[in-house]
């Protein structure tokens, strides 16, 4: 009756009738039995049986955690309305684990088929600690769930457990322990050892395969099943993660592992016991996330370089190695999807070893561009162990170290020499049992990797994948690999897919050679600190950092915010360098913008917690030594994007060095609410994108607009998707189409020197502009050269690659626009007097004026403004603040506008993969669009072309649909911000292209369509 609207009210209802009462309900769960209340003994009614049984379990929380109340009544409620419903409020079984989602992950690892005619009639659990038997708990389906609550032992005592669940056709199904295998505890002990710490992030070009195999190193430290590793994509966070299948924001994770003594007993370095811990950041792939990479290599010191055999190095794959050798971390590389030789495209052996060999070939040739003599030979060689080859998704892999050990002994010969014969000009002839360095010609003679490497592997998945179990068991023994009962009744890919987890487990392979191969943190700030701190190298907080010193002063980066589960708050996740950061301490934070010896953009305020960051889960730590990533709670008021910490009382510290990007905030949309009531909403939500993202720019214009800036129009997109759901609460939001940012620069000297003078006519200001040298504007935006270098250490560079003067060197005023930019003041007076009085304001106007060009109010860029006279008044009163900003401003611009000015525009590189058919349709679209071509080539040993074009970012949008479009799907670009270009026409005439834009752009600033003519700024003596 449950659902009628109608009911009446009758005074008594007698037997054989239906009947539904009001009041007994909060003494009554499911089902119950009642009687007079004399009736003391009858007995009751049987209980119902059902013919399923509740097997499907999710746990539900709350997403506000105030919320948490209203939920248990509602669970209540809900378990009384269903009969079959089961709601329990689980405790904590072990150090992590809730029993709901033990049970769930052990049915479905052990592929439990729970239909009505087998459903659980029995479990029993065993509980172990300390290698004994603790407990031992039986009960009965369905009322084990509830029996279970009342366990005698505290829950920490667990180690480890194993279940027995019984069916009703008698059968039992075993399922070992699946429990995380570390508490934070050991977590923490391990910190302390640093040269027992890896910190490394995974690179790559998009879908490569990054997370796939990010998968299998977390499934050995056992954070979840090894059989669905691949599958879940553990570091892949978010919801429209998993919805597009790439990476957005870079997720860290620390995992514990042991080492056995037998994999370590060729480990060199220095090491404290067999334990290591291993901070791994998992990075996007695509280029418009590429900021999301420069925030997790900060980080870290080694990377994982995972590169796709079929598709290769691409466009992405050489930024992320550029970035990488630029912060000095070390690679090693893995060469993934190797399931797609032996699968999909079924190539023999020798074809198999070229294509890898190219591979690696061309990872080796951008290292070699862009290396450090500080950090050696950071070439990868497979001989010497720094290659893995790896199936991410079938979570095996291998280093020729595993092979080596295996057919060592067999040959006699030392693990070294014959992993030097696996690679490279190394034949072997059965026949003979001979190694030769070149191929006789014999049809036996193969490859040493071929022969001993590629081809067994081939043969076993070839064997699984036709279901010869009576060739195959054979096969396993001899290499040593035994499988699980169960294991062997599977078929197919399944069973191919566990057969090489089992023999080349891809956690073995790529964790040695992290740990072999990846320097510790003690090992790795000893060469970088010269990147990372802005101060003297010889002062006591670079000594700290050079020598990892948990007991020096605090030096600590943070390199991202990332959003916590509370509304509106974020974790600050970063590295320590030196000393240790602890629950409660006062530290002092040091903005981008702090200079030394100034209060601006500097806060003292306390941590209110450290964690440390385990996937989707955190756990609170006391303290945090150098060496490791830690993340902080009740920092992200004070912090935008990222900052340097130290102990509150280290005055003289200076800041670690702000991050380069790769890419540039280029792309720009207007934001403003639908409903005017949520502008305070919008306000908020901005601020906490700004904070959210390393790479988003949120400015406000001076019409009032709210400008949102990315790197691309997916990285827009994904940003106004977290303002509008997560950071203003799901309110509607208007976003304008998407605008380019412009930049204005000039051509040639300024043809006349230019004067202007001040609002009370008593100061006067000569100037003229020139353009940089090539390559000057694009040293300041790398920053080699900076306001903060040492003038001689800049003369110097200046004057050996640039050409200029080296007194002229030492007279440069500021850079800008924001004290940084690629435009510069330089003095060129000869005996003026009270010109540093005046220093300042003239700063002042050259920031304001190269923030908002003469143009059209966009940035400057590659102009170098010189000051060739000034007249002053006697008196300072008349030559304050106020009367010279404004005029360096004028004069700023007078002498732009006489220079040649010119608009540059954004080009984006494109690399385009595509089959020969589609070229036609690529250089169709590419042309409409003015892209040009300036590389094709064709991938050896494939039917795919490589295309490498410039095209101008404005002419970019809808570039990607309309490319697929004219290819049928065929072609896939990818875009990533290269240089600036001067465009041709000349914007001061009305009707030329570039007059066109500007005219465009003025408007949309609220600014007067026509340009201020020269004689607004100029001044005639």
């Amino acid at each position: 009756m449950g659902k009628t609207v109608r009911s009446r009210s009758l005074e008594d209802m007698p037997c054989g009738n239906t009947v539904a009462m009001v009041g007994p309900d909060q003494y009554i769960t499911k089902n119950d039995i009642l009687t007079n209340e004399k009736e003391v003994d009858p007995h009751p009614i049987r209980a119902m049986k059902f013919s399923v049984s509740p097997a499907v379990r999710v746990a539900v929380s709350c997403k506000a955690a105030s919320d948490l109340p209203q939920l248990v009544e509602g669970l209540k409620r809900l378990a009384k309305s269903d009969p079959i419903w089961l709601f329990v409020p689980l405790r904590n079984l072990g150090a992590y684990c809730c029993w709901s989602w033990l049970i769930n992950y052990n049915l479905e690892a052990s592929r439990v088929c729970l239909s009505s005619s087998l459903f659980v009639v029995g479990v029993r659990l065993h509980c172990f600690a300390g290698g004994v038997e603790i407990a031992r708990v039986a009960f009965l389906a369905p009322s084990w769930l509830f029996d279970f609550a009342p366990m005698t032992f505290p829950s920490y005592w667990i180690e480890s457990y194993d279940i027995l669940i019984k069916s009703n056709n008698g059968s039992s199904l075993g399922c070992e322990d699946k429990m995380v295998k570390f508490t934070a505890d050991e977590l923490r002990r391990i910190m302390d050892l640093k040269h027992n710490i890896r910190n490394m992030s995974v690179i790559a070009h998009v879908d490569h395969g990054k997370s796939t195999l990010t998968d299998s190193l977390v499934a050995a430290a056992g954070i979840i099943a090894q059989e669905v590793a691949g599958d879940v994509r553990m570091t892949d966070t978010r919801q429209d993660e998993a919805e597009r299948g790439i990476t957005i924001k870079s997720t860290g994770i620390s995992l514990y592992y042991e080492m056995a003594d037998e994999a370590l007993k060729n480990f060199k370095g220095e090491r404290a016991g067999n334990e290591y811990l291993i901070n791994l950041i998992d990075s996007s792939g695509h280029v418009d996330f590429s900021s999301e990479v420069t925030a997790a290599l900060r980080i870290t010191d080694g990377a994982l370089v995972v590169v796709d055999c079929v598709e290769g190095v691409c466009v992405q794959t050489e930024t992320v190695l550029r970035q990488a050798l630029g912060e000095r971390i070390r690679p090693v590389l893995t060469v993934n999807k190797m399931d797609r030789c032996f699968l999909e495209l079924q190539v023999e052996g020798e074809e198999a070893y070229q294509t890898f060999q190219r591979v690696i070939e061309n990872a080796n040739v951008i290292m070699a561009t862009y290396e450090d003599p500080l950090l050696g030979d950071v070439q990868v060689y497979p001989e010497k162990g720094t290659v893995a080859f790896s199936a991410g998704l079938h979570g095996w892999a291998f280093t020729l170290t595993n092979f080596a050990k295996m057919y060592a002994s067999k040959f006699g010969v030392d693990e070294s020499k014959m992993m030097e014969r696996l690679w490279g000009e190394n034949f072997f002839d059965p026949a003979t049992k001979k190694w030769t360095s070149k191929n006789t010609g014999s049809p036996t003679c193969k490859r040493g990797f071929v022969q001993f490497c590629y081809e067994p592997i081939k043969q076993i998945i070839k064997t699984c994948m036709n279901d010869q179990k009576d060739k195959l068991w054979p096969m396993l023994s001899k290499l040593g690999v035994t499988m699980k009962t169960e294991e062997k009744d599977l078929v197919g890919k399944a069973l191919m897919k566990r057969v090489m987890q089992t023999w080349l487990p891809a956690s073995n392979a790529l964790l040695e050679m992290m740990i072999f191969h990846l320097p510790s943190p003690a090992k790795a700030q000893k060469y970088r600190v010269e990147n990372l701190y802005e101060g003297p190298l010889d002062d006591q907080y670079a000594n700290a950092i050079r020598n990892c010193d948990p007991e020096g002063p605090l030096m600590l980066y943070v390199s991202k915010m990332i959003p916590a589960s509370d509304k509106g708050r974020f974790f600050a996740f970063g590295r320590v360098f030196s000393g240790k950061v602890s629950t409660g301490l006062k530290v002092r934070i040091m903005g981008p913008n702090y200079v030394p010896g100034q209060k601006k953009d500097l806060y003292v305020k306390s941590v209110q917690r450290t964690v440390i960051w385990m996937g989707k889960r955190q756990e609170s730590v006391e303290d945090v030594p150098c060496g490791n990533t830690v993340a902080m709670v009740g920092l992200d008021q004070f912090i935008t994007k990222n900052a340097t910490l130290t102990n509150e009382k280290e005055v003289d510290a200076h800041p670690i060095r702000a991050m380069k990007f790769s890419v540039s905030p280029v792309v720009r949309v207007a934001v403003s609410c639908k409903v005017a009531s949520d502008l305070p909403k919008l306000v908020e939500g901005l601020k906490r994108l700004a904070k959210s993202d390393p790479m988003v720019v949120c400015t406000m214009e001076e019409s009032g607009e709210h400008i949102v800036a990315g790197a691309g129009e997916l990285h827009l997109e994904i940003c106004l998707k977290d303002l509008q759901e997560d950071f203003m609460g799901g309110a509607e939001i208007v976003v304008s189409d998407p605008v380019v940012s412009f930049r204005e620069t000039v051509l040639e000297k300024s043809s006349r020197t230019v004067m202007s003078k001040s609002p009370n006519k008593h100061n006067r200001l000569y100037m003229e502009a020139r353009p940089l040298e090539d390559g000057l504007a694009e040293a300041i935006d790398d920053g080699r050269i900076g306001p903060r270098d040492d003038p001689k250490v800049r003369a110097k560079i200046l004057s050996e690659e640039f050409g200029w003067d080296k007194d002229l060197a030492k007279k440069i005023w500021c850079f800008g626009p924001e004290t940084t930019g690629p435009n510069m003041v330089v003095d060129m007076c000869k005996g003026v007097q009270y010109l540093n009085e005046i220093k300042d304001s003239v700063v002042a106007g050259f920031q304001w004026a190269s923030k908002e060009g003469a143009l059209a109010e966009e940035n400057m860029r590659g102009i170098c403004f010189e000051v060739c006279d000034v007249v002053l008044h006697a008196d300072a009163i008349h030559r304050g603040g106020g009367q010279v900003i404004p005029t360096a401003r004028r004069v700023i611009y007078a002498s732009q506008l006489t220079a040649k000015p010119r608009l540059l525009e954004p080009v984006y590189l494109v690399e385009i993969q595509a089959p020969e058919q589609a070229l036609g349709g690529i250089y169709g679209v590419l042309n409409q669009k003015r892209g040009h071509v300036f590389e094709e080539m064709q991938r050896p040993g494939t039917p795919l072309y490589n295309i490498k074009a410039y095209l101008p970012v404005i002419e970019s949008f809808g570039f990607s649909t309309a490319l697929r479009a004219a290819t049928s799907g065929q072609a896939f670009p990818q875009c990533v911000f290269d240089h600036w270009d001067a465009m041709s026409s000349d914007p001061l005439e009305p009707n030329s292209q570039a007059g066109q834009l500007v005219a465009d752009i003025r408007k949309r600033k609220g600014l007067k369509e026509q340009m201020t003519p020269l004689s607004e700024f100029e001044d005639k003596l």
